[in-house]
Parts: C-alpha cells; sequence; structure tokens
C-alpha cells in the first residue's frame, strides 16, 4: 500500500512533526499496469462502498471513428506511451498512449486502471 499523507519534511528540508498518524483513508494504491494480453479483470471496493473495475489485461478496444461510431477491434501493439518510454516495450496501455489496431492507429482515451475498458478515438493519418 502507498501513503499520500503528508511529507515528514518541510518544503527548506526541515523536519516537520505531524500531530497524528497515517488515516485509512490516505492510503493508495500501487498502479495498474495494463498489459496487452487476453481480458483479466479485478473489482477494488474504494471509499463509501463504491467499486472499481481495474483492466489487469485486455485485447480489445472500443474505437469511434469522426463520425462517432464505435467498433470493438482488437489491439494489435502499443506504438507511443507518453507517460513512460518504457510502456512501450511492455506493451503496458494507459491514458493517452497511441496503438495500433485493425482498422487503424488510435488514441486511447480511457483510463483502463480505473474504468475497466479501454475507449479509444481512430487517429487521422
Amino acid at each position: 500500500m502507498k501513503w499520500q499523507g503528508k511529507s515528514k519534511r518541510k518544503p527548506t528540508g526541515g523536519r516537520l512533526i505531524l500531530s497524528r498518524g497515517k488515516r485509512k483513508y490516505e492510503l493508495g494504491r500501487e498502479p495498474t499496469h495494463t498489459h496487452l494480453a487476453p481480458e483479466r479483470r479485478k473489482r477494488i471496493r474504494g471509499r463509501g462502498g463504491n467499486y472499481k473495475l481495474r483492466l489487469l489485461r485486455g485485447e480489445f478496444a472500443v474505437v469511434s471513428d469522426e463520425n462517432g461510431r464505435a467498433r470493438k477491434v482488437r489491439i494489435e501493439n502499443v506504438l507511443e506511451n507518453p507517460a513512460n518510454e518504457h510502456y512501450v516495450r511492455r506493451n503496458i496501455i494507459t491514458k493517452g498512449c497511441i496503438i495500433l489496431t485493425e482498422i487503424g492507429k488510435a488514441k486511447v482515451v480511457s483510463r483502463p486502471g480505473q474504468d475497466g475498458i479501454i475507449n479509444a478515438v481512430l487517429l487521422n493519418e
């Protein structure tokens, strides 16, 4: 688990003594690296009893074209990823990455690690 509370250091580098300890609602989770592989999802309970679907692996994307028509197509490869250049080699899909599909290049507009689905928009070349 990752703690997302206040730092124990001041911006100047001096020590900051916190008035309280860690709280459950300050906990975060490690990032979900959605890989290009046969689909696998995980259901996570969030605060207030809400649920998030984590897409651990995915091989299909819902791609919409300039007319707004959407099609479910197979992802062939990850071409670019502005989040991290090393994600391309590992075929990790995040929001903003460029994927190669059966019908052409597309940009991912959803957050697969939080939405549980890969939505993309077809790019005009």
